[in-house]
C-alpha cells in the first residue's frame, strides 16, 4: 500500500459529463479514493446542463402545445380555447428539471465520496495534473472531457441570430423564420421545437438526405414525415456564408453538386454540422497522449490509451457521441482500473431523434448489413397496430434485419412516438444473441405498440398476422 499512499488519488476523472461523473461514481463505489475535476458550476456536462435534458424539456412542452393548438385533442372531445404561448415558462420549467439533475448528481457525488476539483485540468505529466490553479496527483486518470460544436468556418456564431445548440435552447422569442445548418439529429430536434411553437424552419444539409448513418429507409420515411409538418429541407445544399445585419442573417447557399446559389432570409440560424472532441488546453503532449488521425484520444478495447495509467472515454474518444455509450464506458474504465473486466458492446448501443415520432436504431441498417452478407427484412406499419390506431399516432413502422441463414438479428429501426423506449427491447434481445423468431415467439401485451415489433419479427419469415 505505501505505493498507492504517493498519489492524492487512486482515480481522477477529468470531465463530469455522463461518462465522467459516472466513471468518478462507479470508481468510488469500488473503494478507489476518486476525484473528479469539472470547470462547469454544475455537474452533467453537455449533456445536463445544455444538451439532451433541456432539449427533451422544450420538446416534450412544444408537443404540449402543437397537441393544444393544432386540434389533435378536439377531435377526442377535448375543446380549448385561446390557448397562448408562455416561452419565458417554458424556460423556466426547463430550467427547473436541469437544477434538479444537476442537483442530483452532486449529492450522488457527496454519497460516494467522491471529490470534486472546481477549474479546468491540464497535464502536467502522466501523473499530475493542475486543476484551476492546484496539481493532484493520481495512480489513474480517466479522460472524459466530451465533445462541443463543430464551428462552420466563416460563420461567427453570436447566440443571438446565430447559434449553436445552447443558444437554440434559449432563444427568448419565437423566430419567425428559423434556418438550421445540418440535417442530423441535434438540427431536427431543435429545429422541431420551434416549428411546433410557430416558425417556420428550413434544414439546410450537404447530403442529399437527412440523418447520415441512419437506415436508408428510416431517412426516407422520416423526411416525409417532417415534410408534412410543414419543415422545408433543402437537401444535397451547401451553405456558402451567412451575414448578420442587426437582428437578421442573410444564409447563402448554392446546391452541394454546384449550380445556381440563393439566399434565405431568417432571424435565426442554428449550426449543427457536428461535435468535435474537447483536447484544447488539455496539454496532452505533456502526459504523451496520442491522437487518432481525427483529433480524438487513441484507445484500445480496453479504453487505455498509449500511456500507462491513462484512459479515455466518451465523445473524446473514437465511437457514436452519445450520453448512454458514455455512461456504459464509464462503469467500464472503473471496473478495469479496479482490476475487473469492464466491457461496452458497442455493436449493440441505440441511437434516438427525439422528434415527433421518435426515430431509434440499434445494430445495423439494412445498407451496411446487405454489405457483410444475405439478409431477410421484416417491416410492420403502425397503421396496423391497434394502439397506435386507437390513439391517431400511426406514423411510422418497425424495421427488423436478421441474417438470412442464422435468423440472428442484425438491426432493428423504429419509427413512432414510443420509437426511444421501444428500441431498448431490441437491444436487449441483440445482447443476448436474439434471432427474429425469439422475438415473433415472445409475447407482447395486447393493445400496445410493441406488438408491432413482435409482427415485424414475424414478417422476417414472411408471416405477419395483422397485414
Amino acid at each position: 500500500m505505501a505505493d498507492e499512499q504517493q498519489y492524492d488519488y487512486d482515480v481522477l476523472v477529468i470531465g463530469a459529463g455522463p461518462g465522467g461523473y459516472v466513471a468518478a461514481i462507479r470508481a468510488a463505489q469500488l473503494g478507489l479514493r476518486t476525484a473528479c475535476a469539472e470547470s462547469r458550476e454544475t455537474l452533467g456536462g453537455t449533456c445536463l446542463n445544455v444538451g439532451c435534458i433541456p432539449s427533451k424539456a422544450l420538446l416534450h412542452a412544444s408537443e404540449l402545445y402543437e397537441e393544444a393548438t393544432g386540434g389533435h385533442l378536439a377531435k377526442f372531445g377535448v375543446n380549448f380555447q385561446g390557448v397562448s404561448l408562455d416561452l419565458d415558462q417554458m424556460h423556466a420549467e426547463k430550467a427547473k428539471a436541469v437544477k434538479e439533475l444537476t442537483g442530483g448528481i452532486e449529492f450522488l457525488f457527496k454519497k460516494n465520496k467522491v471529490t470534486w476539483l472546481k477549474g479546468r485540468a491540464a497535464f502536467q505529466d502522466a501523473h499530475r495534473v493542475e486543476v484551476g490553479g492546484q496539481v493532484v496527483t493520481a495512480k489513474d486518470i480517466v479522460i472524459a472531457t466530451g465533445s462541443s460544436v463543430t464551428p462552420l468556418p466563416g460563420v461567427a456564431i453570436d447566440q443571438k441570430v446565430v447559434v449553436d445548440s445552447t443558444g437554440a435552447l434559449a432563444l427568448p422569442k419565437v423566430p419567425e423564420h428559423l434556418v438550421v445548418i445540418g440535417g442530423g439529429v441535434i438540427g431536427l430536434e431543435l429545429g422541431s421545437v420551434w416549428r411546433r411553437l410557430g416558425a417556420k424552419v428550413t434544414v439546410v444539409e450537404y447530403l442529399d438526405q437527412i440523418l447520415p448513418g441512419f437506415d436508408g429507409e428510416v431517412r426516407k420515411e422520416s423526411a416525409k414525415l417532417f415534410k408534412k409538418q410543414g419543415m422545408d429541407l433543402l437537401t444535397g445544399t451547401k451553405v456558402t456564408g451567412v451575414t448578420v445585419e442587426g437582428d437578421r442573417a442573410q444564409v447563402q447557399v448554392e446546391p452541394a453538386a454546384g449550380g445556381e446559389a440563393q439566399v434565405l432570409a431568417a432571424d435565426a440560424v442554428l449550426v449543427a454540422i457536428g461535435r468535435k472532441p474537447n483536447i484544447d488546453g488539455l496539454n496532452l503532449e505533456a502526459a504523451g497522449v496520442a491522437l487518432t488521425e481525427r483529433g480524438q484520444v487513441g484507445i484500445d478495447h480496453d479504453f487505455r490509451t498509449n500511456v500507462p495509467g491513462i484512459w479515455a472515454i466518451g465523445d473524446v474518444a473514437p465511437g457514436l457521441m452519445l450520453a448512454h455509450k458514455a455512461e456504459d464506458e464509464g462503469v467500464a474504465v472503473a471496473e478495469n482500473i479496479a482490476g475487473q473486466t469492464g466491457i461496452v458492446n458497442h455493436d449493440v448501443i441505440p441511437s434516438v431523434v427525439y422528434t415527433m415520432p421518435e426515430i431509434a436504431g440499434v445494430g445495423l441498417s439494412e445498407e451496411a448489413a446487405k454489405a457483410k452478407g444475405e439478409v431477410k427484412v421484416g417491416k410492420f406499419p403502425f397503421m396496423a397496430n391497434s394502439r397506435a390506431k386507437t390513439n391517431r399516432d400511426t406514423d411510422g413502422f418497425v424495421k427488423i434485419i436478421a441474417d438470412a441463414n442464422t435468423d440472428r438479428v442484425l438491426g432493428v429501426w423504429i419509427v413512432s412516438s414510443l420509437a426511444g423506449t421501444m428500441i431498448a427491447q431490441a437491444a436487449q434481445a441483440m445482447e443476448f444473441g436474439a434471432t427474429s423468431e425469439d422475438i415473433a415467439y415472445t409475447c407482447h401485451a395486447h393493445p400496445t405498440h410493441s406488438e408491432a415489433v413482435k409482427e415485424a419479427a414475424m414478417a422476417v419469415q414472411g408471416k405477419p398476422i395483422h397485414i
